[in-house]
């Protein structure tokens, strides 16, 4: 078997990526991340997670072609809701949801031309991958960017594979309350407010 060259430190150093100009607020959480990897969610029912994930989808559907892949709920009136408060008509030309699509159809998909650029996976229970499958997914599909929500057990993602996710990923947001507090590796780490009055209620007496 042929090993690879080493890349020189020239070479990494004007190596370019595909970033996202976060601004603002977003910036302030998220810094200015690359366009592919992996991020997790995760968070206890009723905290603002589906909202959250939501906004960011919308948020990255300025920057690339964005799915949200229903596994659990798939296209319910929850879902439809949430949708229109989160007014995604506004990026309706960059923003799609898949109807609990199997990760077999989703490869199907995401080899296609013009396929999606960031994926969003709700939840990653729902996909049953274990830790191999997840590395094989990621592998297979470098150049897209994963972003998968978690159940939460306690203050940690629920199951052994979504906590090796966790370790993993690039970008990692705990949800709670209304706020999203990200660990990144792209800048940023200021706490991300969701929804102003519920992140107000819970919070007054923490």
């Amino acid at each position: 078997m042929r090993i690879k060259r080493a890349i020189s430190v020239f070479e990494m150093t004007k190596k370019e990526f595909i970033k996202m100009d976060f601004t603002d607020n977003w910036k302030e959480s998220f810094g200015v991340p690359e366009q592919s990897g992996v991020w997790l969610i995760w968070g206890n029912s009723g905290n603002g997670k589906t909202r959250f994930s939501l906004q960011l989808a919308k948020q990255l559907a300025k920057f690339g072609r964005v799915v949200y892949n229903s596994l659990e709920e798939g296209a319910s009136l929850s879902l439809q809701k949430a949708i229109i408060e989160t007014r995604m008509n506004e990026v309706a030309n960059n923003f799609s949801v898949l109807d609990r699509e199997s990760l077999d159809d989703l490869k199907i998909r995401l080899h296609k031309r013009r396929s999606p650029d960031i994926i969003l996976i709700d939840s990653y229970q729902y996909t049953g991958m274990n830790k191999r499958q997840y590395i094989a997914l990621k592998e297979e599909f470098k150049n897209k960017l994963f972003i998968f929500i978690s159940h939460a057990e306690g203050r940690q993602p629920e199951g052994r594979s979504a906590k090796f996710v966790k370790y993993d990923a690039d970008v990692k947001i705990w949800v709670e309350g209304y706020k999203a507090f990200p660990v990144t590796r792209f800048g940023g780490g200021e706490p991300f407010v969701i929804w102003n009055k519920g992140a107000n209620d819970y919070w007054i007496d923490k």
